[in-house]
């Protein structure tokens, strides 16, 4: 068993440090692992969070569940299982090992990991506001970060598959170093290697540099302008922030408060290591201001547009200097600050996600002081998006995706006909009290103020109290509760009035495309990307059309009229017909649609022809449904499956991989429900599926799913058993369950 000392705040492991303020700096344990089987997941209505048990007692009397054990890779001792002949005996198969990693709120967790930026913002966080790290946390945040370490040239990239880039190589770099790892440390010296060769930390995106300049590890001349006086504009001002995309103007809101400040953690001896350490020439010989714009080609994803670097070249040579009068300072910090105060109370403190809320927490030390009730706030809820697996701890992209996976497998499994099966039952229902728990009852207060979307009866990719509207969630949500509850044997637990509501959310998202977004409806031109100032992300300064968000609306809207035909008849119509059009619309001359938030064209070919099946276009009446369902099949690989690399979200062209069982159900999903006439490539598909699938019943991880900003992947790890449940499902009911050779 490893025992470690409880209190970690920063240091290396071979000299202990003490903080300016006087806290000691305890070194992390020279081991490299905790005890995993002393960590436990505890999910208290959706909040998910892992502790690790220090004592004996405490392990006996919170035992390990079969769930604890599958996220972090142990031994499940379960029967083997018959060995399916028929799709439906493998989704049988299925569900047995994923009924038993539901939690007691009902719904399901997972990793939703694979950014590589997200857990250095969270421990750069803590280290600027003095939050002590116990040391399993630490220990197991350097474990996952050196697992993740590129192998062939010792550095990071943006997301847990990609190159190696200035970005993710600095900024984990860094908070190894915080976390404890000696610098001496071999695969230390070979990461310092790479981060040279990219050019140093000088040579990092937009979002590194902040964080460097706060822990003092470069100058605040070396950034560049983020100013809190874009919050003062008019509504009516077309960049104005209220217009940007929510991920955007979130961070944007704490980067420009702590930016105005020009805050910078007092300095230790370990910071004044650092700087040595993460450039090429010494500290005092950078002209750091020579380096606003200095870039990695590796990271230059969205180069700056000239339109952006004339208007930093105001700001830092005129505003700045000549035009920001105290007063105006002051207006824009005080207003700034007061919004994030609004995000707070919205979300209890949970924020939007893991790139602002660690943000959150620093303008709030800064504001409240170390004492004040936010920053002990931020501190409770931060390790919600901390997770804990095999190969350390990550940081997730959200607090979690417990509704979004709920509401997925809900409807894998009515897909399959086995809603009204006993056996079961008690876990659709268990599933079901949690999306009634979930649901959203009431907007933000002064919702306009703070410019949130309408969010009464809507749910959360996550859960209520993140308490963002999306679009799509809450369509998969309405679908997911309405299926069960029109299935014999379920009760009604969300009432008629509490469905309008979320479907009057959801008609206050159409744009004017006839498109969905995610978020809200698009505020501002797409012109906007001319300030894009993240340089690493594509498609993230304003919210755009998704084929994704746009079927999951349409999909919820045709079930919903199916159960109330007369409710917002006329304006549920008009909302069809507009997505619909916009559907047809996006759709590329060679039959394919772009995705945006799954890899890639599979992923939005399935949703689109879901859409499309809705209102009847079929491979056989259809000329563009024929079209698409020809795409996908040109991409059938020799196996029978389907695999697409994220090279597609990229580049916009599809890029082959090696067949993965997600993309092959998404796939199939597409021809079936576009009634693809040929039997034989659905059952090669199938097939391969089924040859997959373990003796217990579960299917192993393959490649990462999804996406977000074209250049940024993400995890998730349910839809391993949501997409090829439904798969086969559809399958088994499409071709009278054959046995499968």
């Amino acid at each position: 068993m490893t025992r470690t000392k409880q209190t970690v705040l920063n240091g290396n492991a071979n000299n202990p440090v003490k903080h300016l303020n006087g806290t000691n700096v305890a070194p992390t344990s020279e081991q490299e692992t905790t005890d995993i089987q002393r960590w436990r997941l505890l999910d208290e209505a959706g909040r998910q969070t892992w502790h690790y048990l220090e004592t004996d007692e405490e392990v006996k009397a919170w035992p390990q569940s079969t769930a604890d054990r599958y996220h972090l890779g142990l031994p499940l001792d379960l029967p083997e299982l018959q060995r399916p002949k028929t799709a439906l005996s493998s989704v049988q198969n299925a569900l047995s090992f994923f009924s038993r990693l539901q939690l007691p709120p009902g719904n399901w967790a997972c990793e939703y990991g694979g950014p590589m930026f997200l857990l250095p913002g969270i421990v750069f966080a803590w280290y600027v506001t003095q939050t002590p790290i116990p040391a399993p946390v630490a220990t197991e945040m350097k474990r996952y970060l050196f697992a993740r370490q590129n192998p062939d040239d010792g550095g990071w990239g943006l997301h847990i598959e990609g190159e190696s880039t200035a970005y993710g190589t600095t900024m984990t770099y860094v908070v190894l170093r915080l976390l404890g790892a000696s610098e001496e440390d071999e695969r230390m010296v070979k990461a310092r290697g790479m981060l040279h060769h990219l050019g140093g930390a000088v040579m990092g995106p937009h979002w590194a540099k902040f964080w460097l300049a706060v822990l003092g590890l470069i100058e605040w001349e070396g950034v560049n302008p983020v100013p809190p006086e874009l919050w003062l504009l008019p509504d009516w001002v077309p960049i104005a922030p209220w217009r940007w995309w929510i991920h955007m103007r979130m961070v944007f809101l704490p980067m420009s408060y702590i930016y105005s400040r020009r805050y910078v953690t007092p300095p230790t001896p370990l910071i004044r290591q650092i700087r040595e350490e993460i450039h090429t020439q010494s500290y005092a010989s950078i002209n750091f201001s020579s380096h606003r714009n200095s870039i990695s080609p590796r990271d230059n994803y969205h180069p700056k547009s000239w339109i952006l670097t004339v208007i930093n070249w105001i700001l830092v040579y005129i505003w700045n200097p000549l035009l920001r009068t105290n007063h105006i300072r002051k207006r824009a910090e005080d207003w700034s600050f007061d919004l994030i105060q609004r995000e707070d109370e919205n979300t209890d403190y949970a924020n939007l996600a893991p790139v602002s809320a660690p943000m959150n927490l620093v303008a709030c030390y800064i504001h409240d002081g170390p004492d004040g009730y936010s920053v002990k706030r931020h501190r409770e809820r931060l390790p919600e998006y901390l997770w804990m697996k095999r190969e350390g701890m990550l940081a997730n992209g959200t607090n979690g995706v417990q509704t979004w996976d709920t509401s997925w497998l809900i409807q894998a499994v009515h897909e399959a006909g086995l809603a009204e099966d006993p056996k079961w039952r008690p876990m659709l229902t268990k599933a079901l009290e949690f999306l009634e728990d979930q649901q959203i009852r009431e907007n933000c207060r002064e919702q306009d103020v703070c410019y949130r979307q309408q969010r009464k009866g809507a749910w959360a990719f996550s859960t209520k109290l993140q308490g963002y509207t999306v679009s799509d969630t809450t369509s998969e949500a309405v679908k997911a509760v309405m299926m069960l509850q029109h299935t014999a044997g379920y009760p009604t637990l969300v009432a008629d009035d509490r469905l309008h509501d979320a479907i009057d959310t959801l008609l206050t998202m159409q744009n004017a495309s006839g498109g969905f977004a995610s978020y809200e409806p698009t505020r501002g031109s797409e012109r906007l990307e001319y300030l894009n100032a993240a340089e690493v992300f594509g498609r993230i300064m304003v919210e755009y059309d998704y084929p994704e968000c746009s079927t999951a609306v349409v999909t919820a809207l045709r079930l919903f009229s199916v159960h109330h035909p007369e409710y917002r008849k006329a304006d549920i119509t008009k909302a069809l017909d507009g997505a619909l059009k916009y559907i047809r619309k996006a759709q590329r001359k060679d039959g394919s649609w772009y995705g945006s938030w799954g890899i890639c064209f599979t992923y939005a070919g399935m949703f689109a022809l879901e859409s499309l099946a809705s209102v009847g276009e079929t491979y056989a009446n259809n000329t563009r449904v024929k079209k698409a369902c020809e795409f996908l099949l040109s991409k059938q690989r020799d196996d029978g499956g389907w695999g697409e690399s994220y090279k597609s979200c990229e580049t916009g062209v599809y890029v082959q991989r090696e067949s993965q069982i997600v993309m092959t159900s998404w796939a199939i999903i597409g021809l079936m429900v576009a009634q693809y006439p040929d039997k034989e490539p659905i059952v090669r598909a199938v097939k391969l599926i089924m040859a997959r699938q373990q003796r217990n019943g579960e299917w192993k991880q393959e490649g990462i799913e999804g996406v977000f900003n074209k250049s940024v992947m993400i995890s998730y790890p349910n839809y391993k058993f949501v997409f090829p449940i439904k798969a086969l499902g559809m399958f088994a009911r499409k071709y009278g369950d054959p046995e499968i050779a």
